[in-house]
């Protein structure tokens, strides 16, 4: 069905809101910015079942995709797994960045010794789907779409202790009715939608949601992977976005919410980088770090 064409949005996920036009944002003890980190754990499938969807340009191995089995790539981003989120983990500890951990739900089954080392390293650990090798999309029915979510919440309560309070889904996919069953499910804020620098209000019929927007172009995948910008640079995007951010925060309070893969930001030839910009932003008085529903806790008392 196409989408209802009315003033300002052409659905009813969000109201359209100007930052010029709303009330001033105040995070705790006057920050300018709340810089949020979130790293996908994800889960990449040797054979995914029959019928589920992944992205045609997923990154990772040798560029496009090649026949069964791809070890390039498999092995490629479970590298994520294996090595490289440890030393995510100590950059941010080095800062004192607390991680939001988006994390699938066949990671949270067959990675035990995983899931216990984020928690002690004080991750908020949030829903990420079932695997990057399943994203949600349009083709499925509700039905499927209810149980597929309602089984990543459960797998990661098992496996973590609670049920989480966020979301971000695989490769960012999602259906038109997503929101709405996310919050149904109990689900508090979403990350997939990439539109503002300040959290908001969604609207549903049942529960109640946040967006804690991402910022899409900071994507290390995104950016580096899919666009091949130079780490260098990459570093340098980092900072100026968030001297800009800093900026307007004097005004109206700001979120930076950078979403990083340890099987890519994670490699020794790039986790300098990613020191290097973190440690600038973190220097500069008036930055609150803190995880996802933290920040979400803070914004819905306002």
């Amino acid at each position: 069905m196409p989408a209802e064409r009315r003033h300002g949005m052409d659905h009813e996920h969000y109201a359209w809101s100007p930052i010029s036009t709303r009330r001033v944002l105040r995070w705790p003890d006057g920050a300018r910015i709340a810089l949020c980190v979130v790293i996908s754990l994800d889960h990449m499938e040797w054979e995914p079942p029959e019928g589920s969807y992944q992205s045609p340009t997923l990154a990772g191995g040798l560029g496009s995709a090649r026949g069964y089995p791809d070890y390039p790539r498999l092995t490629h981003r479970d590298y994520g797994h294996r090595v490289g989120i440890f030393r995510v983990f100590d950059v941010l500890e080095k800062h004192g960045i607390p991680p939001t951990v988006a994390m699938d739900a066949l990671t949270a089954e067959h990675y035990p010794e995983l899931v216990r080392h984020c928690q002690a390293r004080g991750c908020e650990i949030i829903g990420h789907g079932m695997s990057v090798s399943r994203m949600i999309t349009s083709e499925m029915t509700e039905q499927a779409e209810r149980d597929y979510i309602h089984s990543s919440i459960e797998t990661l309560a098992r496996a973590t202790g609670a049920a989480p309070a966020g979301w971000l889904g695989p490769e960012y996919g999602e259906s038109a009715r997503t929101p709405q069953l996310l919050a149904q499910a109990g689900i508090r804020y979403v990350c997939d939608w990439t539109n503002d620098e300040q959290p908001y209000h969604m609207t549903t019929a049942e529960g109640e949601l946040c967006a804690l927007p991402l910022m899409l172009e900071l994507d290390d995948v995104h950016a580096l992977w899919d666009r091949r910008v130079q780490v260098d640079r990459y570093k340098q995007l980092l900072r100026e976005g968030f001297d800009i951010l800093y900026r307007d925060g004097a005004e109206n309070g700001r979120v930076l919410v950078l979403h990083l893969h340890p099987w890519l930001i994670g490699q020794p030839f790039r986790i300098g980088f990613l020191d290097a910009a973190l440690g600038a932003m973190m220097q500069r008085q008036g930055v609150w770090a803190a995880h996802g529903s933290t920040i979400i806790d803070w914004f819905c008392k306002q």
